[in-house]
């Protein structure tokens, strides 16, 4: 064994030198062991393990080595007779991948573990205390009852043994349920002083029972005189002011560091775990249990090393808290069937002072919420020596009792590991639960995979990650863009539906951006204004801390300038999220059960961009009626907040002028970078998210932040006016008369069309047609001024005649062309000479 180094230095020295702490024993302790410090009142000190796999990240098959070794000595020491009568008992949480290690090594013992999580419905068996460490109380919890009522040795197994106290704690408990006549105590290391060591052969002999020591190495701890003191005041001053070194936070709120890579992918693996195996060893694991993993252990290996990025060359397995053999298996697995190095280690409750010193064996520290319901209430857990560590990928493990909101949010552990790692994978184990009939029945599939977090920028588009967080999944990795004339033939044939592809992103000429910029500066101030005017009416009206929902695209800078808005006149921090809505198809459900598992659905207000004829706003509240007959859930307001309402479709609005807003100018380039959404069956299923690219290749075009600063910057300019403007929006009359919608009808039967959906009232919805569809022809009302600019310019480049009509109730509509396809049109897609 290589001594336990960083740079050349054992991790022990830095405590050594500061407290006087010393290790003294066999040669190998300085290569199984180094020093931290911890906040624990019982004892400052803490000996971390090199080859525990819980600290300090290791190769599983040195973990797994270590474990299985020391179980071969205790069936050598038992005999092959006493070994096959024997049960393998590991302690929660840092023992329990060392017990079933173990208990592989003996070859046909049972294994229980001890547990800090009760199970509803499942009697201890058993309990004890755990004197010096930082969560005390341990349950027993067998499936079977006489698991523990055999004569046959018991083996106890610890990653430590110091003062004996814990071995002596469970021995007093069981013997006195279950006696028997011998008892093997394992451990990685015998850290007891001699007098510990006299007084476990005295008890032994008071219970009349033989107990044996194995351990892989054997030493004690020299502390000094008032070490728990002064290691107490050295973890309080170097947390109170240690400012943590780039990618090594020590508290949560310093894990956002200065140069730390961007946010990685998060990606659910599917293990497809054997129906009815136990997750562990916490109801017990039995020789046939241990069969059914190993045939099943290659296969959910390869599964994993599917998912991995193929350029990976440093690959972690994370483990959470007690569920430690699992992943130890199948990081070992993994570690044989990929060329990236594989290290594995798990994550813990206990507090440990991280410094950022080759002589300290706590380097660095990810804290995060606890995300399995802990008994013991809400708490911090954390992650050590995974920040910094130049992992390529790490594949988190958790059962599905962790597999919680909490897991996936946004101070959660996976987005804490997005932070250090270009790709998260999860892997999700069953909970086994005895005699359960829900999800968590022994017998019952995995359940139904949690929806992810959202995608948030810059891993997923331009905007701040605080701006918006995108309840869609990332297809930029698919080609979906098509021809906007085949995309028209298909449309109109019925061969497909638009939200199964992408037209081709518009690249605006420079005359085009001139355009657009000189549109965003002379309509800013008016754009700010219906921005206050909306969002105060929200505010006054829906909930005072609103759930601001965008519909995806053209709604989100909508969404974004609302929250600015709060926070520039309330100081109020909003959550804002984009979903996707398709017309035909509803809004995304799964979007709704996100947001319903999150927050009150009564507090969502749903933001659009404008109102055309009120196609989308009748299809939200179709899709918000038919999701609360099929999920049961209800509270969700169907009604929308525009930036513009020219069809006189909703109650809250910033104003019900048609005039033009820059943003719909342009296509990705001003919202984000982000596409269209996309729902197609081969690539959204019925647990995912809708879909949308970002266009990471359009960076240098894009303007999606100048017009919201160009927007935002107007604010103050405009307070008095939106406060004057929203009085009056309030007290006046606001039912939708659906103008709009009937102006539509007509135009429809007037032009021959026979159909409203090719049929775009309004600016946006014109510049909409003109940029993605195949337009024939374009109505403006007579006299329009420079609103129509950029839609004459575009009509022009795409050789579209724009007609001027008296009394037209919008500024302009687009007609779509009513009988599409490309013999009638030319294959440039150029409109139909009339």
């Amino acid at each position: 064994m290589n001594k336990a180094v960083n740079d050349g230095v054992w991790s022990g020295t830095w405590v050594a030198e500061r407290l006087g702490v010393e290790l003294v024993g066999d040669d190998e302790l300085t290569g199984l062991l180094g020093l931290a410090l911890r906040r624990n009142p019982k004892r400052a000190h803490l000996l971390v393990s090199n080859v525990l796999g819980k600290h300090v990240p290791q190769s599983p098959s040195v973990v797994y080595g270590h474990g299985f070794a020391l179980g071969r000595r205790v069936r050598d020491l038992l005999g092959a007779e006493e070994a096959g009568t024997a049960v393998v008992l590991g302690y929660a949480e840092t023992a329990t991948g060392l017990g079933h290690s173990v208990a592989d090594g003996l070859g046909v013992a049972p294994y229980l573990h001890s547990t800090r999580r009760p199970v509803p419905g499942v009697a201890p068996a058993g309990g004890f205390e755990e004197s010096h460490s930082h969560a005390t109380s341990h349950l027993l919890l067998p499936e079977d009852p006489d698991l523990l009522a055999g004569d046959g040795p018991l083996v106890l197994v610890d990653d430590e043994f110091s003062t004996g106290n814990t071995v002596l704690n469970t021995i007093r408990d069981l013997h006195a349920r279950y006696p028997r006549k011998r008892y093997v105590v394992v451990a990685l290391v015998d850290m007891r002083s001699a007098a510990d060591t006299g007084r476990l052969e005295h008890f032994a002999r008071e219970i009349g029972a033989r107990v044996d020591l194995v351990a892989a190495a054997s030493g004690t701890v020299r502390l000094p005189e008032g070490v728990l003191e002064k290691g107490q005041e050295l973890v309080a001053r170097y947390e109170s002011t240690r400012v943590p070194a780039p990618g090594a936070p020590a508290r949560r709120e310093s894990v956002a560091v200065p140069g730390q890579r961007t946010r990685g992918r998060i990606t659910r693996v599917e293990l497809h775990w054997p129906r009815g195996l136990p997750d562990g060893g916490r109801h017990g694991f039995t020789p046939a249990h241990r069969d059914r993993l190993e045939r099943a252990l290659p296969a959910m290996a390869a599964r994993v090393a599917e998912a991995l990025p193929g350029d990976a060359r440093r690959v972690l397995v994370l483990g959470f808290e007690e569920l430690m053999y699992v992943p130890l298996r199948l990081a070992r697995e993994l570690e044989q069937i990929v060329g990236a190095e594989v290290r594995y280690s798990t994550t813990t409750r206990s507090p440990v002072l991280a410094v950022d010193d080759p002589g300290y064996a706590i380097r660095t520290r990810l804290v995060f919420p606890a995300h399995d319901d802990p008994a013991d209430g809400p708490g911090e857990r954390y992650a050590y020596n995974v920040a910094g560590a130049g992992f390529d990928a790490v594949v988190a493990v958790v059962d599905s009792v962790a597999d919680t909101p909490e897991l996936h949010a946004p101070d959660g552990l996976l987005d804490r590991l997005a932070a250090h790692t270009p790709h998260v994978l999860l892997a999700v184990v069953p909970s086994y639960v005895p005699g359960a009939t829900g999800p968590q029945a022994p017998h019952a599939p995995e359940r139904p995979a949690m929806l992810p977090e959202p995608l948030r920028g810059p891993a997923f588009s331009s905007y701040a990650p605080e701006e918006v967080g995108w309840l869609l999944q990332d297809l930029s990795d698919v080609t979906l863009e098509a021809p906007t004339e085949e995309r028209e033939e298909a449309i109109q044939s019925g061969g497909a539906h638009y939200a199964e592809s992408l037209p081709v992103e518009y690249q605006p000429s420079e005359q085009y951006q001139e355009l657009f910029h000189a549109a965003l500066e002379s309509s800013a101030a008016r754009l700010a204004q219906a921005v206050g005017v909306v969002t105060e009416a929200v505010l006054a009206e829906r909930s005072p801390s609103p759930v601001l929902v965008s519909l995806a695209r053209a709604g989100t800078p909508v969404g974004v300038l609302m929250r600015r808005w709060a926070q520039y006149r309330h100081g109020l921090d909003l959550p804002h999220y984009a979903v996707s809505i398709v017309r035909g198809r509803g809004i995304d459900a799964n979007a709704l059960r996100w947001l319903a598992g999150r927050y009150d659905p009564s507090d969502v207000v749903f933001v659009d961009g404008w109102t055309g004829k009120g196609a989308i706003t009748r299809e939200l509240a179709d899709a918000v009626r038919e999701f609360e007959q099929t999920d049961g859930i209800t509270g969700f307001d169907p009604e929308i907040a525009v930036l513009a309402d020219p069809g006189s479709c909703v109650r809250t609005y910033g104003t019900r002028e048609d005039f033009l807003i820059p943003s719909a100018c342009l296509n990705s380039t001003v919202s984000g970078l982000i596409s269209r959404t996309v729902l197609r069956a081969d690539l959204v299923g019925p647990h995912d998210f809708h879909g949308a690219k970002f266009y990471r290749e359009l960076a240098g075009s894009d303007v999606s932040s100048v017009f919201l600063d160009t927007v935002s910057g107007r604010f103050a300019e405009v307070v008095d006016t939106v406060d004057a403007e929203v009085k009056e929006l309030l007290s006046g009359d606001r039912t939708p008369t659906w103008e709009g919608w009937a102006a539509v009808e007509r135009i429809s039967e007037e032009y021959g069309i026979h159909d409203v959906n090719l049929v775009k009232p309004g600016v946006g919805e014109t510049t909409r047609v003109l940029l993605r569809r195949v337009p024939w022809k374009i109505l403006a009302r007579a006299g329009a001024g420079a609103d129509l600019d950029h839609v004459r310019l575009l009509a022009e480049q795409r050789g579209v005649p724009v007609e001027e009509v008296d009394e037209l109730p919008y500024t302009c509509v687009g007609l779509i062309h009513p009988k599409y396809t490309r013999g009638a049109t030319g294959a440039d897609g150029r409109a139909v000479a009339v």
